[in-house]
């Protein structure tokens, strides 16, 4: 399958990373709009994922596509991707430079490759991570394409940890950490994957939030926890996921659940 993987990476980049160039344009300039779940919209936003869509289409005919502003029903195909055409509306409009695109691509339900690109940092993640899909190909993660490993360090007050708007009323202090809100669900994970932050926890993330980060943080070496009783994958074809949360905890390594996770239990839905 290696040139598979090969197609698979040379289309999330040069299609990313293209859309991404694109936006900066609009980056600041554009109005949001509220959508009926609370979060914002903008005309950038619908553009991208129909240049994503389309490009999708076009180069894996045969692949789904899950994606937040269009295509919210799982198909039933053994191969989809799943989009987030700009990751960190918010940011986006009020131009503050942390958001990106994120794509994902799922085998039988379960990520194994994530590309996420950010277009005003320049920074481009991406990684393999096949699990127990029973899939073979390259491994690893990286940034700008240097290897990404997560941090070995003990929690202290001169290390960081990620918190969401919806999930920073929880915490109970003192906290062993600094903290941090970022804005963007993607890139709250990717700083632990890099080594730049102990851990990081969404309290209302979407598929399309998480699907491209995950295989990146797994292949790091971080672990991903879901802040509920069911796991998170594989996903079901057929299932509407608009409306479906998955409150997630993610740490540099295990030694740290213990450690963070006490700190989280109101945000456990089971």
């Amino acid at each position: 399958m290696k040139d598979f993987w090969e197609s698979v990476l040379h289309f999330a980049k040069t299609t990313a990373n293209k859309v991404g160039s694109e936006l900066l344009a609009d980056f600041g300039q554009v109005q949001p709009k509220e959508k009926p779940d609370g979060t914002l919209v903008t005309q950038s936003d619908k553009w991208a994922d129909e240049e994503l869509r389309n490009a999708i289409a076009s180069n894996f005919p045969t692949h789904g596509i899950l994606t937040e502003e269009s295509d919210q029903i799982l198909p039933d195909v053994e191969w989809c991707w799943v989009v987030d055409p700009l990751d960190g509306t918010t940011n986006f409009s009020r131009g503050i430079p942390i958001w990106g695109i994120s794509l994902g691509l799922l085998y039988r339900g379960t990520p194994v490759f994530g590309y996420v690109y950010i277009p005003p940092l320049n920074q481009s993640f991406h990684g393999f991570w096949f699990g127990k899909t029973g899939l073979t190909g390259p491994e690893g993660a990286f940034v700008n394409n240097r290897p990404l490993q997560t941090s070995p360090d003990q929690p202290t007050m001169n290390h960081f940890f990620s918190f969401c708007s919806r999930s920073i009323q929880v915490i109970r202090h003192p906290f062993p950490c600094k903290i941090r809100m970022l804005g963007v669900a993607s890139y709250n994970f990717l700083t632990v994957a890099a080594g730049l932050t102990l851990g990081g926890v969404e309290a209302t993330p979407k598929i399309w939030d998480i699907a491209g980060v995950y295989p990146i943080v797994q292949a790091a070496g971080g672990v991903w926890v879901p802040l509920e009783s069911a796991s998170i994958f594989p996903l079901k074809p057929g299932l509407d996921y608009s409306d479906r949360s998955f409150p997630t905890l993610v740490v540099a390594r295990n030694e740290l659940v213990p450690i963070f996770g006490p700190f989280l239990q109101e945000l456990h839905k089971g």
